[in-house]
C-alpha cells in the first residue's frame, strides 16, 4: 500500500486516480443508491468548492458549519469545506441543535432553523433533488441548482498550495491510523456513528485507496435484522470488508 495522503489536496488526488472505479456506493433509506467515481466524487467536491469560495468567500480562516445527516451530501460538503481551508464543524440534524458561534457559512437540510445567519446553504437530500423543497430564508442558496452551475475543476483557489492536513477532518494524528491492508478494497461502513466518525471512517478508506459502501442509519438496521439482504449486499458490491 502507498503512502495514506496526509492533505485534504492528496486525498481527493488519490480519489481523483481511481477514474471510473468507484468510490462511494450510498445506499439511503427507502431504496436509494447512488455510487459516485473517483472522478465523479472528485467533481462534485471541486464544484462545491468553487461555490463556497466565489458565493461565500470560502478560505482559510473562515468558519464552515456542515448541518447535514450522514450521506454522500454530507461528505461531498465536508470535503469542499475542508479544501477551502476553512475550519469545519460538524452538526447532525437528526440529533444536534442549531446553532454555532462565529459561522461565516451554514450549510444545511434545515434552513429556517438558523435564523441568525445570514449566509445559508439549504442542502435538499433525496438523490434527484432538482431544488430545494421547502420555505428558504431571504438569501439562501438553494445548493441543488446552484452547484450544478459551477466547474469540475476548482477555479480561484482558495487555499493554493493547498496543505490542510486530514486531521482537521479526521481528528487524529494519522490519517492511516484506522486502515489497514484491508482497507484498500471495498469496505461496508455503517452510518450508525457520529458524522464525524462516519466521515473519518471514509476518509480512512479513501487514505487506503480503498472504496466506501456507506449505509444510513435505517439501511444498517435493515441489514441487521435480514443477514440473508446483507449476504446479497455484499456479493452484489464486491465488499471485501463487511
Amino acid at each position: 500500500m502507498s503512502t495514506p495522503p496526509t492533505t485534504v489536496t492528496g486525498l481527493l488526488a488519490r480519489l481523483a486516480a481511481l477514474g471510473g472505479r468507484p468510490a462511494l456506493t450510498w445506499y439511503g433509506d427507502d431504496g436509494e443508491r447512488i455510487e459516485l467515481s473517483g472522478a465523479v466524487l472528485d467533481n462534485w467536491v471541486a464544484k462545491t468548492v468553487n461555490l463556497l469560495a466565489e458565493e461565500f468567500d470560502a478560505e482559510p480562516g473562515s468558519t464552515v458549519v456542515v448541518d447535514l445527516p450522514v450521506g454522500w451530501r454530507q461528505l461531498v460538503w465536508a470535503l469542499a469545506a475542508a479544501r477551502c481551508g476553512a475550519g469545519v464543524v460538524l452538526l447532525d440534524p437528526t440529533t444536534d441543535a442549531p446553532g454555532h458561534a462565529g459561522a461565516d457559512v451554514v450549510v444545511t437540510s434545515r434552513p429556517l432553523r438558523w435564523p441568525d445567519v445570514d449566509e445559508i446553504v439549504a442542502v435538499a437530500l433525496p438523490a434527484l433533488a432538482r431544488r430545494f423543497d421547502g420555505e428558504l430564508p431571504d438569501g439562501a442558496i438553494d445548493a441543488a441548482a446552484a452547484v450544478m452551475t459551477y466547474g469540475d475543476v476548482i477555479g480561484l483557489d482558495p487555499a493554493p498550495g493547498a496543505a490542510t492536513p486530514l486531521t482537521l477532518l479526521t481528528g487524529d494524528g494519522d490519517p492511516s491510523a484506522s486502515t489497514d491492508a484491508d482497507a484498500a478494497g471495498r469496505v461496508l461502513v455503517r452510518g450508525t456513528g457520529t458524522v464525524a466518525q462516519v466521515l473519518s471512517a471514509c476518509v480512512a478508506v479513501w487514505s487506503a485507496g480503498g472504496s466506501v459502501v456507506l449505509t444510513s442509519v435505517a439501511t444498517a438496521a435493515a441489514l441487521d435484522a435480514d443477514p440473508a439482504r446483507r449476504e446479497r449486499l455484499v456479493a452484489t458490491e464486491q465488499i471485501t470488508r463487511p
